[in-house]
């Protein structure tokens, strides 16, 4: 940052590429089938039928949207539809047997699209790339092009939610990606929405899913901190994104109970004994050790009752995101999203969890960044003070008011 403004890098936005504009990213002999498909496909989503939907691939829009916004750089999760999805990727259902081939060349189609997107950006820009758990071969072999590629965000984890066929996170079949990733610092990154089961097609579904879905995207640290993915692989960097950020020190707590549990149960000392024999060599380290070694949070729009926890959730764990261009996210309002969560943090804190932290975790070069910010980004004496009123027209839960820490 500079002496009176700080370098705000967003650890979570989205982008993707208008639906026909990947077509020249697929390998030729999936093209034909590509318009075919596409023909016929109906987007179900408003917000990508919108004229703003060009700020998922229109750069120059986005990039001035985002400065006005006082956000220098930005991690960049997927958005828009990939070849040959029924949705989504973040949200879509792992592919079947049959679905495979044509899903992979849709992802692997997105990632090199990503690529030439970050960079029309230097240094502005860091793309999270996508794989699938269906072949972990293919996987790791996109794994070390996108790394190649300068995809500094990193992977973006899928969900293996119930009834998906896949193996659950915890399996050992996935070390070939763990190991991958630890070899060439590549961070893993698990996005709430990625890991929820089908819920049906009744009213209530959508609730439910609100209340459940950042616990399932949860599971990835439960999982590969009690599979040991992190004592084999000790360089392995996980992250948990716009999964709220005040679930952590309770969460870490009762990790840590269970784990004190099972490894008594190495001799039969716990009620536990039965399901414990074997798992104390492979756990590793209590869960809370692990977090402050290798975890970190995608806080995005963190929220005022979110804040008083940094210290227990980590001061150097925290990257906060605003979701452009979601309607959940802080745009444009987030000075005054910044403002509302943050008035009264110390300014060194509050640099490292705006900025620091991100460009530690995804490598942005804060030399190229903070002249930048010393221009647009949000002043210190305006962040210091309160808001008094949200904006009439906010969307963001960050203005929510009467929220509390939530259990999960």
């Amino acid at each position: 940052m500079s002496d009176d403004r700080y370098t705000v890098i967003s650890a979570d936005c989205h982008a993707g590429a208008d639906l026909l504009d990947y077509r020249p990213y697929l390998e030729k002999r999936y093209q034909d089938d590509f318009d075919l498909w596409a023909a016929t496909y109906v987007n179900p989503y408003e917000d990508l039928l919108a004229d703003s939907a060009d700020r998922n691939w229109n750069s120059a829009r986005r990039l001035a949207e985002l400065e006005e916004d006082g956000i220098v750089a930005e991690v960049i999760f997927p958005n828009t539809i990939p070849p040959f999805f029924p949705s989504g990727s973040l949200m879509a259902p792992a592919p079947t047997a049959a679905e495979f081939e044509r899903r992979w060349a849709g992802l692997r189609a997105h990632n090199r699209w990503l690529a030439d997107f970050c960079a029309a950006a230097p240094g502005r820009r860091a793309g999270v790339f996508q794989i699938l758990l269906n072949d972990v071969e293919e996987a790791v072999k996109e794994i070390r092009w996108a790394a190649g590629a300068g995809l500094k965000g990193g992977l973006m984890l899928p969900g293996t939610p119930p009834g998906s066929g896949l193996p659950e996170l915890h399996a050992r079949v996935y070390d070939p990606i763990w190991a991958v990733c630890a070899e060439l610092g590549v961070p893993v990154n698990h996005h709430a929405g990625s890991a929820s089961p089908p819920l049906g097609d009744e009213p209530a579904a959508r609730a439910v899913f609100m209340v459940e879905t950042t616990w399932f995207s949860h599971r990835a640290l439960w999982h590969l901190v009690f599979g040991g993915a992190f004592r084999r692989h000790p360089d392995l960097r996980l992250v948990l994104t716009e999964q709220g950020s005040g679930w952590i020190p309770g969460v870490l707590a009762m990790l840590d109970y269970y784990h004190g549990r099972l490894l008594a149960a190495a001799q039969a000392t716990t009620a536990e004994a039965k399901f414990g024999v074997g798992l104390a060599e492979s756990m590793g380290r209590p869960p809370s050790e692990v977090w402050h070694e290798n975890c970190f949070v995608g806080a995005s729009f963190m929220r005022p009752h979110e804040v008083p926890l940094r210290d227990r959730i980590g001061l150097d764990k925290i990257m906060w995101g605003s979701d452009y261009p979601h309607d959940e996210g802080t745009y444009p309002y987030t000075r005054e999203g910044l403002r509302f969560a943050f008035a009264g943090v110390p300014q060194n804190e509050l640099a490292a969890m705006l900025g620091g932290n991100a460009a530690r975790v995804y490598g942005f070069d804060l030399d190229l960044l903070d002249p930048i910010a010393a221009k647009v980004g949000p002043t210190v004496a305006e962040i210091a003070e309160p808001l008094p009123e949200p904006p009439a027209d906010a969307t963001s839960p960050v203005f929510a008011r009467g929220a509390s820490v939530r259990v999960w």
